[in-house]
């Protein structure tokens, strides 16, 4: 059994707290194996016994009736039986419930969905509620309103390192390779060679990712679709907008895409969990940035396979891998620019900007994480840090670096460190 004991320790925190507990993340990350599996066998061993725990996966064809949010609400009442102790119920795929007229208001526009069915069940004072979900638009503004503040989202991400090194069963050596290409999906580690590996990851993006957002948003230029996502998975780690890939269709391909439907699609793979995007901070403006913003892949081997592996750019690779840890960690994480002005050789007045890969905040914490392959020299070094030294506060700045290094403070007090100790050592950044 893989271990996710980061997210265990967040349902049982959250256990019977009178809240929906809606897990989320992109399909296939593991949400049902924990719910399931995980967290099942942890409710089994503190007394709870099968009778009490129902489970339903709302994307098996078997299920389907249940996907009617009346015919759902009515399934789940009629197993609740014993009102004298507790009922964990976990639903799984909750988006898979349609929305429908309201039967007995046949003249009205009154709709049903599943949240009225999970309202329904919060009600009863025996029943603690799960739910599963890969579509993130289940948390928006509107859906939350109408939990009323009854909703608890628990984020679930592909395998951290940490996780995927100690689920490992090859010689740990080549942990960091596989993981750099090929990603922590929970069933890559069931597969044995490049081939097998590939195939998985490429059949997640053609018959399910790309599937899930062309028959949800009823997509009709599927290969627009498609080349946006080539051209942000080439692009990982760096500066782009909308307008700049708008602008890139119309040249390459001379085909006309407006930068509207552009962000419409790329706000379709967010809404999947398939990108992250990363907004621009103004480290001593205190203030966002506006475009252009970088996207991230929520996993790196998803990004490799798109580009059938032929982009294995060590840089942005790790920069996207750390970006993930960083969100694993419940950061909230940034793209620094520190803007300044300076007199160059003709003693002219110049500004410009130098950019933090990383700022990372939580709670009274903030760290300045800059992601380089190596420091071979003080030109580079003095490259890396130029960024760090101009900010003025005293939280913590850290260089992470490829190679499997002691960890070192430099006179100014920033932390060097190697990607693997920062990946499987949380507490190595408080160095």
């Amino acid at each position: 059994m893989i271990k996710r004991d980061r997210y265990l320790d967040k349902l049982i925190r959250k256990k019977e707290n009178g809240l929906v507990k809606v897990i989320t993340g992109i399909r296939r990350c593991g949400k049902s194996y924990l719910l399931f599996e995980i967290y099942h066998q942890y409710l089994n061993q503190i007394g709870v016994d099968d009778a009490h725990i129902i489970e339903l996966s709302l994307d098996d064809d078997m299920n389907i009736r249940y996907r009617n949010p009346l015919e759902l609400g009515q399934y789940i009442r009629s197993l609740i039986v014993d009102k004298s102790n507790k009922y964990y119920v976990f639903l799984d795929e909750i988006q898979k419930v349609a929305t429908i007229p309201n039967p007995y208001l046949p003249n009205s526009d009154e709709t049903v969905g599943f949240v009225d069915v999970l309202l329904g069940l919060m009600k009863i004072k025996n029943v603690d509620l799960y739910v599963t979900g890969s579509n993130s638009k289940m948390l928006s503004s509107d859906i939350l309103t109408e939990f009323r503040g009854r909703g608890d989202e628990i984020k679930v991400n592909p395998l951290s390192y940490s996780e995927f090194y100690h689920a490992y069963g090859n010689d740990k050596r080549h942990a960091w390779r596989d993981y750099f290409t090929y990603g922590g999906m929970p069933l890559i580690l069931s597969y044995a060679n490049h081939e097998d590996k590939s195939k998985y990851l490429k059949d997640l993006f053609d018959k399910i990712y790309i599937d899930d957002i062309t028959s949800r948003h009823k997509v009709k230029d599927k290969g627009a679709l498609d080349d946006i996502l080539n051209i942000l998975s080439s692009s990982v780690g760096s500066l782009t907008n909308a307008k700049k890939i708008s602008d890139t269709f119309r040249s390459v391909s001379n085909y006309p895409i407006s930068a509207e439907t552009v962000n419409k699609y790329i706000d379709w793979f967010i809404d999947a969990f398939v990108l992250y995007r990363a907004q621009r901070y103004d480290v001593k403006g205190r203030k966002y940035i506006g475009s252009p913003m970088k996207y991230y892949f929520s996993d790196i081997g998803l990004r490799n396979a798109r580009l059938n592996f032929r982009q294995q750019e060590e840089n942005h690779i790790m920069e996207n891998i750390i970006y993930n840890e960083l969100r694993v960690r419940d950061f909230d994480i940034d793209v620094g620019i520190i803007v300044y002005n300076y007199r160059n050789n003709e003693g002219k007045s110049k500004r410009t900007q130098l950019e933090v890969d990383f700022v990372a905040a939580k709670a009274d914490k903030k760290y300045y994480i800059q992601s380089a392959l190596s420091i071979p020299d003080e030109n580079k070094r003095n490259q890396e840090t130029a960024s760090l030294l101009r900010i003025d506060d005293s939280f913590k700045k850290i260089v992470v670096v490829k190679e499997d290094i002691i960890p070192w403070h430099d006179d100014n007090g920033i932390l060097y460190i190697g990607i693997e100790d920062f990946l499987l050592d949380e507490s190595s950044i408080d160095r």
